[in-house]
Formats: C-alpha cells, structure tokens, sequence
C-alpha cells in the first residue's frame, strides 16, 4: 500500500508541476510567441496541442529518470 500512496503523490506533484509550468507557459511565452507567429498561435487547438505535447514529453522523461532500474 505504501508504494501506491508514492506513486499517487509523484503523480500529484507532476500534476501541480504541469500546472505551473502551464501558467508560466500563458503568462510569459505565449505572448511572446503571438509577436512572432500572429496568426498560426491564435487557433486554440494548435497551442494546446503544443502545451499538451511538451507537458507529456516533460512528465515522461521525469517518470524514466525518477522511476529504479528493474533488474530481471
């Protein structure tokens, strides 16, 4: 039971790190990136696809680097 409950909090403190990461995402680059790129990044569906890809990828290597090596 003990090694679902860390599993439980890593998750959840992926979850508040992805958060984080997401607002400073809405805050400071996107309006950097609509300067840049006026028209392609105010379609909806093309920033969230980019800032669900890029938390994933985020949250993928995390879990491979935090996750023990399983010897078999």
């Amino acid at each position: 039971m003990g090694g679902r409950i860390k599993v439980f909090g890593t998750f959840v403190l992926l979850g508040f790190i992805a958060g984080v990461a997401a607002n400073f995402a809405y805050n400071r680059v996107f309006p950097a990136l609509l300067k840049i790129f006026p028209e392609i990044l105010r379609v909806d569906w093309v920033l969230s696809g980019f800032a669900g890809a890029l938390l994933t990828v985020i949250m993928l290597v995390l879990w491979a680097y935090l996750s023990p090596a399983k010897e078999t």
